[in-house]
């Protein structure tokens, strides 16, 4: 468990113990809850008047999206990454949501788990990386924004990797493995598009300056992180298009294969269709009758048919590799 609190004020910065008091201090205060407990949760959400109900979202698998309270807008976004998963080898999506609160003079992030893209923010502030102090709560909001949808992209790189990886297997191997590869990799596109389409709308609501917490001049910026939202969910579409093409390419190949298969099976039956016939005729071996066949006693009547047949696979076979089947 974490809570960090950071005053902004006269381009200086420097960490605070009891955010609370510094809230009444010039300045704009940045307090950071990650791994917290719900008691921490509900003790940071009762010093800034953050409602409850928003402390529930970030509980709760709620989709991204972007509130308004008085005092306050809530801003939900969720990280995503490429894992392992625990029961299978495969990688799985796994989200993380971050609550950000930005009200006139400060911004609160909270969250449940470590957040890389948070922490890589708040090391700059710390450092007093002039492009996050003194811009205000509205501005450092974008910045943890801009950095957990660039971790979207990593995400979609591993994705569009596994793709390539499967189109090249679907032309040489048609085993069930690969066909679980194929729903592994469209079942991850879903699980992104659920993701980004919502995360969209949420910016997209920052981006107008609808809310009195994000001024003019930092739209702009939220506008550039749209942008990038909407790029990844056309490349989201055209990943899902080359998942589905590759799907089409391995029934295909399947069905290709199947049909060698049952290409095979007719040259064996057609070959053995007139043997077994011959060796049906001269089984009848019926005796002491006028009707017998009269090679039943000819002493060269055994080598005879052998030889007969022989000739007659040897005929089909020549035929059928001729016809390409062989």
């Amino acid at each position: 468990m974490t809570v960090e609190s950071l005053r902004f004020a006269d381009g200086e910065v420097e960490t605070v113990e009891d955010f609370q008091s510094a809230r009444a201090e010039s300045g704009t205060v940045w307090v950071r809850a990650s791994e917290a407990t719900p008691l921490e949760l509900e003790r940071v959400a009762g010093a800034f008047d953050i409602h409850h109900l928003s402390i529930e979202d970030i509980r709760n698998e709620i989709r991204p999206k972007t509130e308004e309270f008085e005092g306050y807008t809530f801003v939900l976004l969720k990280t995503v990454e490429l894992a392992r998963g625990e029961t299978t080898f495969e990688e799985e999506t796994r989200v993380k949501p971050v609550g950000v609160f930005v009200g006139e003079d400060w911004l609160v992030t909270l969250s449940e788990y470590d957040i890389d893209a948070v922490s890589r923010i708040w090391r700059a502030a710390l450092d007093g990386d002039r492009r996050i102090v003194g811009r205000g709560p509205d501005f450092t909001a974008y910045r943890v924004c801009d950095g957990i949808v660039d971790g979207y992209f990593a995400a979609l790189d591993q994705i569009e990797e596994q793709i390539e990886a499967v189109e090249e297997a679907v032309i040489s191997d048609t085993s069930i493995e690969t066909l679980e590869s194929i729903n592994g990799v469209r079942r991850e596109l879903l699980a992104f598009r659920k993701l980004a389409w919502p995360t969209r709308e949420a910016v997209g609501y920052l981006a107008r300056g609808d809310p009195e917490e994000v001024r003019p001049e930092t739209e702009k910026y939220f506008r550039d992180v749209y942008d990038h939202l909407v790029q990844l969910v056309d490349l989201t579409e055209t990943y899902r298009d080359l998942a589905g093409g590759a799907r089409d390419i391995y029934l295909n190949m399947l069905s290709v294969s199947t049909n060698e298969v049952m290409k095979k099976l007719t040259v064996v039956a057609t070959i053995v269709l007139p043997l077994t016939l011959v060796v049906g005729v001269y089984g009848m071996n019926f005796q002491d009758g006028p009707f017998n066949m009269p090679e039943l006693g000819w002493t060269y009547g055994y080598p005879a048919v052998m030889l007969g047949m022989f000739l007659m696979s040897a005929i089909l076979v020549v035929y059928f590799r001729k016809a390409g089947w062989l």
